[in-house]
């Protein structure tokens, strides 16, 4: 049995079909007497101004209903479309962006909110592209923020002002250290040993040819999760040789083999300041990617240590995301990155793509750091062996 706050809204249904908005909104009147806090009413309230071309009630019923549901998607969604129409693009954004917060998956749409939503999403983008245009106009003739590191840090915060890039925090899956910055490529100028590295390029090169002509099957997935635990992003390339590596040193042991097969890689290696940590690090390996493979989003283990990319075979384009930054890899440059911070990488190529991976420490943390921070870690493995 229906009461009565739905048989008015029922005559006022009837009535919308009718074209007759002012019986309509005499129905839903008495519907509100007889339920006034219940939201759906004001909605249909709305949607009668809406017919009748009364925008402004429109929206102020939308607001009502609002009030008694702060999360309802149809209800901030209608009034962005609304808004949109009396007020324009710039402040319906700000109305459509709380909407899509609240907006099911696509998969979970209803067809005849399909079209709404795209439409919500690209005033959104829209606005946030010519208010990031308007920023960086504004702040044109104030001059350069500074260093290289300054620069890149202006340039993602106006981004992030705009809404058009999201924030990147450290997400370490092991030791978070509190304090660091969260810097997705560090600047050359704290690594002065880089030029050195980049010079081996073709001593490294040349001993990974030797590698991959000989010990190409020690390669081994660098994806290997044991059953019982979730694959999740990395399914697919989970017990995968599309994306392989080969270990020179691995959680602070020196893999003797495969560093006397490349004896000038290990001695270079060896000479500079990698991550020394008994059971953790240091990591060097050389990191291979199949053609037109995608390493998805992830985060690494510490933001105590950071990592090292020489890039050693490129037969095309490849690319690698560190938080709202992504760079191409160029042959003879090398860089370091934060890799708490999310990350991805691609070969678009058609080819292997070869890259020397190593960890080093953090150079904001002092040498007394380090060493707690060795005994920390190692501490918690003793804890949990027992």
């Amino acid at each position: 049995m229906q009461t009565s706050s739905e048989q008015f809204l029922a005559d006022a249904a009837a009535a919308l079909r009718r074209g007759d908005t002012a019986a309509a909104l005499a129905a839903i009147g008495q519907a509100e007497q007889a339920s006034p806090h219940d939201p759906n009413v004001k909605m249909q309230r709305a949607l009668a101004h809406r017919m009748a071309g009364a925008f402004p009630a429109a929206i102020a019923a939308l607001d009502e209903a609002l009030a008694l549901d702060p999360y309802n998607f149809l209800a901030l969604l209608s009034k962005g479309a609304l808004v949109e129409k009396t007020e324009g693009e710039r402040i319906a954004a700000r109305v459509y962006q709380n909407a899509l917060r609240l907006a099911p998956d696509d998969a979970q749409l209803p067809p005849p909110l399909r079209a709404p939503v795209a439409r919500a999403r690209e005033v959104v983008a829209r606005t946030q592209e010519a208010l990031e245009a308007y920023l960086r106009q504004a702040v044109a003739s104030v001059g350069p923020a500074g260093s290289e590191l300054a620069t890149a840090r202006f340039d993602e915060a106006v981004g992030i002002y705009a809404g058009r890039k999201r924030v990147y925090n450290h997400e370490p899956l092991l030791l978070h250290y509190p304090r660091l910055p969260a810097v997705p490529f560090y600047p050359r100028e704290l690594f002065p040993w880089l030029p050195e590295l980049e010079a081996a390029t073709p001593v490294i090169q040349e001993e990974l040819q030797g590698v991959l002509a000989g010990r190409m099957g020690d390669f081994a997935p660098y994806i290997a999760f044991p059953p019982d635990v979730p694959a999740n992003q990395f399914e697919e390339l989970n017990h995968s040789p599309r994306w392989s590596s080969l270990f020179l040193w691995k959680d602070g042991e020196r893999q003797d083999a495969v560093c006397e097969s490349c004896p000038r890689t290990a001695a270079l290696l060896e000479g500079l300041p990698m991550a020394h940590q008994p059971e953790f690090a240091p990591t060097a390996m050389f990191s291979a990617l199949d053609a037109h493979t995608r390493i998805p989003p992830h985060t690494g283990s510490t933001n105590t240590r950071l990592l090292t990319h020489l890039p050693l075979i490129l037969p095309g384009p490849a690319r690698f995301r560190v938080g709202n930054e992504t760079r191409p890899w160029r042959m003879g440059e090398a860089w370091v990155f934060d890799d708490t911070i999310e990350h991805e990488a691609w070969n678009d190529a058609d080819e292997l793509r070869v890259i020397l991976i190593f960890d080093v420490w953090n150079p904001f943390l002092e040498p007394g750091e380090r060493e707690l921070v060795k005994e920390l870690m190692l501490a918690r493995n003793r804890f949990y062996a027992g």
